[in-house]
Formats: structure tokens, C-alpha cells, sequence
């Protein structure tokens, strides 16, 4: 009996813990199993009937729903986005407002968190629940808010301008009477419009996160580098802004996959898809599915394209991200 009580002891003894360290533990992946077919429902299946409608000619409801056949045409519709004169017109407006748009999140949202950084605990969060509000706000609700205040008869822009004097106003801007003036009529001036509405309402997320970021830089860092002679400016680049770079890392991807798929704020303030001077990736591919007569086989082709346009940008820039830590 005694040695058989030592054997199993000896047995068990056997048994930790590298044995148990070497086996996998398969509860955590148990756990993520509803997570991951929330996300094959909700996201992966309606994605790939996209794909799927992105190799058929669908230009009637009755073929949605499965009442006709389904035209095969292969890579048709590709070929025919891709050689289209206005498709580059259009990827053009998306770049260039992307980066613009990028550009003054990230500057003016990580402004606003340093500012935070520095206020103190009551006034900070005071200015922080302010600045949330922008962020709280649907889109749909604050693009509203943005074209009353753009309107041409009551909207406050242009009874700003019509308070102005009447010589100032006409040296300056050509005309004394702002009452009718179309601010979304002009595309530039649409496209400042557009921006200023997805920056205000994007910054707060920006300006939250880099101040969480600096909550976590040491004090001692920051303090040695103004001992030693540096400004601001400096203990920024030098010190706080190497430590918070995989919080910007992340925060840029985020604002290029949001600004390159703005859809609502457009929507509203160009009042529909008339408007193809100022079209963008998102708008282009609805106007082209929705618009009559509908094309849904070239609406799903558009937004595949701009799919692997945002997966390309944000495996490129994980990498620089990750092969920057690592030469760290």
C-alpha cells in the first residue's frame, strides 16, 4: 500500500507544472466563440454576399431576390470601374480629403489633449465632457446642426456675413449680400464644409486617447528633459511623443479607415447624389447600387475596391508601426 501510495504521489508530482503549462488551454477560445459568430453574422457573411454580387450584373430587385437568374460576368464589372475616367476623379477626392482630414485630427485632437494634461482635474473634466459632446452626437444629428448653420437664408454663417460692412464685405469677398448664396454650390468650398464637420466631430476621441497616453509617460522624464535645457516643443518630440507612438500609430489608422468612408456627413450636406463634382469612394458606390436605374453588382464592386483599399493602408502602416518597435 506504501508504495503504491508513492507512486501515485510520485505520479502526481509529475504532473506540475510543466506538464500543465505545456498543455493548451482551450477556455479562452470557448469564450470568444459568441464573439466570433456575432461577427461572421453581422459582418463576414453580409461581406462576402457583397463580393459574391460584385461578379454578377444585378440591376433589378427581382434578381435581390432570387425571383431571376443571377447574370455571371466575372470581373466585368471591375474592369469597368477601374477604366472608368471618373472612377480616378473620384479615388482623387477620397486621397486628398482623407489626408486632409487625417492631417487635422491628429493635430488639433492631440492640441486638446495636451491642453487637457496640463488644466487641472475639475477644469479638465469639464472641457473633456464639453469636447465629448461632439463625439457623443450622431452624425446624422450633428450634420444637421452644420447645414442650419450653413443655410442660405436663416442659417448663422451667412447672417454673419451680412453683418459684416458693406465696403469690407465687397473688397474682401466681391458681393455685400450673402442671402441665397449656395455654400455647398462650389465644390472647394464643399469640401471645406465636409471638413470642418468630420474634424469636429472626430477630434474628441483623438484628444482622449493621447490624454490617456500621457497619463502613462513618466512625470521624471518629462522634468529631467526641461532641467536640461529643453522647451515644449522638444520635450514633445523627444520624449513624450517616442513613448505614445503606437497610441498615435493606432489613432491614424482609425482616422484614415473613418475618413475614407465618410458617408453620412456628405450625404446630408450634398442633399442626395446629385452632386458627382464632389462624389467620394462610399457616396459612389450608393449612388451606383441605389441610384436608377440601380446597379448593384457596380455598387458592390466599388465598395470591394474600397475594402482592399483600407486593408492595403492599414497592413502598411501596422508594419512601419511594428517594425519601428522593433528597432526600438
Amino acid at each position: 500500500m506504501t508504495t503504491l501510495t508513492e507512486a501515485t504521489g510520485t505520479s502526481a508530482a509529475r504532473e506540475t507544472p510543466a506538464r500543465r503549462r505545456r498543455r493548451p488551454d482551450r477556455l479562452p477560445y470557448l469564450l470568444l466563440l459568441p464573439c466570433l459568430a456575432i461577427i461572421a453574422v453581422l459582418l463576414l457573411w453580409p461581406l462576402g454576399q457583397v463580393v459574391m454580387m460584385s461578379f454578377y450584373k444585378l440591376d433589378s430587385v427581382r434578381q435581390l431576390r432570387g425571383d431571376r437568374e443571377w447574370p455571371w460576368v466575372g470581373l466585368a464589372n471591375y474592369t469597368q470601374i477601374l477604366g472608368d475616367p471618373f472612377f480616378r476623379t473620384v479615388l482623387r477626392n477620397t486621397v486628398l480629403f482623407a489626408l486632409a482630414n487625417v492631417a487635422l485630427t491628429m493635430i488639433l485632437g492631440t492640441l486638446v489633449g495636451l491642453l487637457l494634461n496640463r488644466l487641472g482635474r475639475k477644469m479638465a473634466t469639464f472641457v473633456a465632457s464639453c469636447v465629448m459632446l461632439a463625439w457623443a452626437t450622431p452624425a446624422l444629428t450633428g450634420t444637421i446642426v452644420w447645414k442650419w448653420i450653413f443655410d442660405d437664408t436663416s442659417g448663422l454663417v451667412t447672417w454673419l456675413f451680412n453683418k459684416l460692412p458693406d465696403g469690407l464685405s465687397t473688397t474682401l469677398f466681391g458681393r455685400s449680400d450673402w442671402t441665397g448664396y449656395g455654400w455647398f454650390n462650389d465644390p472647394l468650398l464643399f469640401f471645406a464644409i465636409l471638413t470642418l464637420v468630420v474634424v469636429w466631430h472626430s477630434f474628441p476621441f483623438i484628444a482622449v486617447s493621447v490624454l490617456a497616453g500621457l497619463k502613462s509617460v513618466p512625470s521624471e522624464l518629462q522634468e529631467a528633459a526641461r532641467v536640461d535645457g529643453a522647451g515644449p516643443w522638444r520635450v514633445f518630440w523627444s520624449v513624450t511623443f517616442p513613448m505614445l507612438r503606437p497610441v498615435f500609430g493606432i489613432l491614424v489608422v482609425l482616422s484614415t479607415i473613418w475618413d475614407f468612408k465618410v458617408f453620412t456627413q456628405q450625404f446630408v450636406l450634398a442633399g442626395g447624389t446629385q452632386d458627382r463634382t464632389t462624389f467620394m469612394l462610399s457616396i459612389y458606390s450608393y449612388a451606383e447600387a441605389f441610384s436608377p436605374p440601380p446597379k448593384y453588382g457596380l455598387g458592390s464592386a466599388i465598395a470591394v475596391i474600397l475594402t482592399l483599399i483600407l486593408l492595403v493602408v492599414t497592413a502598411v502602416y501596422v508594419r512601419m508601426v511594428l517594425r519601428q518597435e522593433d528597432e526600438a
